[in-house]
């Protein structure tokens, strides 16, 4: 059997050494499956303890994606067997297992005491984009499509999208969790998502340069001398950046989020005429998509914005692990990966249907403070 991560300490010519981890399920295109988080998160606790270890790079297997999201076909598994085992009267919840550890992950990611490098090269989207924005030194490159469409599944852009989607310029980071629309690199620099373009090919020369580097003992002095190599001109490709969707449709996006309200903000997403394939896309992906979703979306950006970055994650928890109580999760899955009809009965039609008493049950807490599962991420 094929590890699903592969993991490699490279030696610098000072004899530090660099850490490099690979996503390693080029099938699901490196999809984050718990197999993979219960190998990474040790691996990473340890290079983190490990003097010797001055920098960590984590990337994908292949050339088509870095990660392309959370293993959802194993969710919906999990979903099926626990709405099946609580009709028995057995409680069994794979799904707060999952996201239980997914979010430990990132949060060590985050929280990491060393440079930390993704490079997301390819498909980058829902789990995937929730390591690579958590790393100290994020890169995209020319192939880089990155988004968030957890709407056309029922769920709602979580792994720390509470606090990225929030930290993007005005009216973006609702804009993108709505609609689920696919972003390039110059989108992601324009967010916030990443912090250097560079070419695919030039992966090999980077890694032999930060072989070349005096690293030291100087955690902060390690994390300058990591930008300065990523600055380096032999590897800026930033006159190659695609053109941002996102600046293009600066002033379109700002006119149609400027509402006070989530049915206003969606009808004027949905009802705007506009020839641009990008924002076609998007809209037509709001219409498609979950109105509970959309609900869910606007209160957790309104909710979060004065949240710490633990206690983001222990509100996505309780969301997700709704999510997988709630039903439209489920459905969407099944629709989209299952049966492959694209054809989801959603429990509302309309964002406008939406019953309000729904909304307020997914954002009260199943767990108390100390009793969360994410207690110990700190505060």
């Amino acid at each position: 059997m094929t590890d699903v991560v592969l993991f490699e300490e490279v030696l610098t010519n000072n004899g530090k050494k660099i850490a490099i981890s690979t996503l390693n399920s080029p099938r699901s295109l490196n999809a984050l499956s718990g197999d993979m988080i219960d190998i990474l998160y040790p691996q990473l606790q340890a290079w983190q303890q490990d003097e010797e270890i001055v920098l960590v790079f984590l990337q994908g297997t292949g050339d088509k994606a870095f990660c392309a999201g959370g293993d959802i076909v194993h969710m919906y598994k999990a979903m099926k067997d626990g709405a099946e085992k609580i009709e028995q009267g057995v409680y069994s919840d794979g799904i707060e297992e999952y996201f239980t550890k997914e979010y430990k992950l990132d949060y060590l990611i985050h929280t990491f005491n060393k440079p930390f490098i993704v490079w997301g090269n390819g498909i980058v989207m829902g789990g995937g984009l929730g390591m690579m924005v958590g790393a100290s030194h994020r890169v995209v490159t020319e192939t880089s499509r990155i988004a968030m469409p957890e709407i056309s599944i029922g769920l709602y852009p979580d792994v720390g999208g509470t606090r990225f989607l929030n930290n993007m310029p005005e009216s973006c980071g609702l804009f993108l969790g709505l609609t689920g629309a696919s972003i390039n690199a110059a989108d992601a620099k324009y967010s916030k998502l990443a912090d250097h373009f560079i070419l695919n090919d030039k992966k090999d020369a980077l890694l032999e340069q930060l072989k070349t580097v005096n690293w030291g003992g100087t955690v902060s002095l390690n994390h300058e001398k990591l930008s300065a190599v990523l600055h380096d001109e032999e590897l800026q490709s930033n006159n190659q950046l695609p053109v941002s969707h996102l600046k293009a449709q600066k002033s379109l996006i700002g006119h149609v989020m400027n509402h006070d309200n989530i049915i206003d903000i969606v009808n004027a997403i949905v009802t705007v005429e506009v020839e641009d394939k990008w924002f076609n896309r998007a809209q037509k992906s709001l219409k498609h998509g979950s109105a509970v979703s959309g609900h869910i979306v606007y209160k957790q950006l309104a909710v979060g914005k004065k949240l710490s970055l633990a206690d983001c994650f222990r509100l996505e928890l309780n969301l997700s692990v709704k999510s997988g109580q709630y039903g439209e999760f489920m459905e969407g899955v099944r629709a989209l990966l299952i049966d492959k009809d694209n054809q989801p009965n959603w429990k509302f039609k309309r964002v406008e249907d939406v019953d309000s008493k729904v909304i307020d049950w997914f954002f009260e807490s199943k767990w108390s403070d100390t009793e969360h599962p994410l207690a110990a991420l700190g505060k």
